[in-house]
């Protein structure tokens, strides 16, 4: 059964459909079989993935509204293990189309129910809003990843989301966890963004990923080419920070994967040549490219929580 990330927050321009797509391709570039569904109406994750509207027959909203089966939507893309559902202008009437419908936040649960069992993940683009379509999508994740702009407005808002997400846990869907808070658009120049990843840390503590998306040209620039940025420049600095994510998000989700005595297997070699001594051909430690990375502590402290969507403080929201 694969796990199912939405990534989410009503907030636009916080890098959102630009972590789906990237975040969705790098897990792909990992071998992992991936579905990236686009349930935005301005179908920007479509369209960056190098899918054209012209060229699509069926979408996300004919499998909502029951007109095709949702195996006749999804197509390939140009990155092997990586699938796309797409969207469609026409999705923005679906809202409105799905209100007379029996247990209507279950609709997208009830469309993914067989597809999810052919992918190890699928990443929702989440529209910006907090209405049915993200309702939906939050209903049929197991977790839910919420991409933060490094900017004080980007703040502002937050506790809408997690309120959403404490109402869906309590009444829609109680397994939801969440996958993490994404710092984007990070400038390594500006105080204000060490201030904010500060605050986010400060707020979210260990449910912040370590990988923080730098502001790149290169990032910006693929969308516009039609392709994720690990196809346009793979040594761009975005092209490594998503790959980080997905990283980050293989290790947190290996007992899921089946790859936890892989990866307990590859510690203890590790372990023993540390026991052995340090050696003159070890690689040098990854550079952090100038972004603030968590203190050893927080390093040392377990990555995810057992709950973490219990971590969640609402009171001040």
């Amino acid at each position: 059964m694969g796990k199912v990330i939405a990534v989410a927050n009503q907030k636009g321009g916080v890098g959102k459909t630009t972590s789906a797509i990237n975040l969705a391709a790098s897990l792909a570039a990992t071998e992992y079989s991936t579905l990236l569904l686009d349930i935005d109406p301005q179908a920007n994750c479509t369209s960056g993935i190098g899918v054209a509207p012209k060229d699509i027959n069926a979408s996300i909203y004919e499998a909502l509204t029951g007109q095709v089966d949702p195996e006749d939507t999804v197509v390939t893309t140009d990155i092997p293990f990586l699938d796309l559902m797409p969207s469609h202008i026409n999705l923005v009437g679906a809202e409105i189309e799905m209100i007379e419908v029996d247990e209507r936040e279950r609709i997208l649960s009830k469309v993914l129910e067989r597809l999810r069992r052919t992918y190890d993940f699928v990443v929702i683009d989440c529209p910006p809003s907090l209405g049915l379509l993200t309702l939906n999508s939050l209903t049929a994740a197991n977790s839910v990843l919420i991409p933060v702009q490094a900017e004080y407005f980007a703040l502002e808002g937050l506790g809408q989301l997690l309120n959403t997400i404490k109402i869906v846990r309590k009444h829609l869907n109680p397994e939801l966890e969440m996958e993490g808070v994404l710092l984007t658009m990070f400038d390594t120049r500006l105080r204000l963004s060490n201030q904010v990843a500060k605050e986010v840390r400060r707020y979210f503590g260990d449910q912040v990923f370590d990988t923080i998306v730098q502001r790149n040209v290169r990032l910006s620039e693929a969308p516009s080419f039609g392709k994720p940025v690990i196809l346009y420049d793979a040594s761009s600095k975005g092209a490594r920070n998503y790959m980080a994510l997905a990283r980050e998000i293989v290790e947190a989700n290996a007992d899921a994967l089946g790859t936890s005595d892989a990866a307990e297997s590859s510690s203890n070699e590790t372990a023993s040549d540390e026991a052995s001594g340090p050696s003159d051909n070890s690689p040098a430690p990854p550079s952090t490219d100038g972004v603030p990375t968590p203190d050893p502590e927080e390093r040392a402290r377990a990555r995810r929580p057992s709950t973490p969507a219990n971590g969640f403080s609402l009171s001040n929201s």
